[in-house]
């Protein structure tokens, strides 16, 4: 650990690294971020839908 009194230029780069630091951690205020994908997923749906399901062929 050391000690000591900072300069004020030492002071002045870590609060230009902290800062640097936030603003790269923070999201861009123009773009909000979706809960769920905004594709669809077709690997993961069954081949061939039951005759006797509620989806029809075009929903999978």
């Amino acid at each position: 650990m050391v000690r000591g009194r900072p300069t004020a230029e030492e002071l002045a780069v870590v609060i230009t690294v902290l800062l640097a630091r936030q603003e790269a951690s923070s999201p861009t205020p123009g773009r909000a971020r979706r809960a769920t994908a905004g594709r669809r997923r077709p690997e993961r749906a069954p081949g061939y839908p039951s005759p006797r399901s509620w989806q029809s062929p075009a929903d999978a």
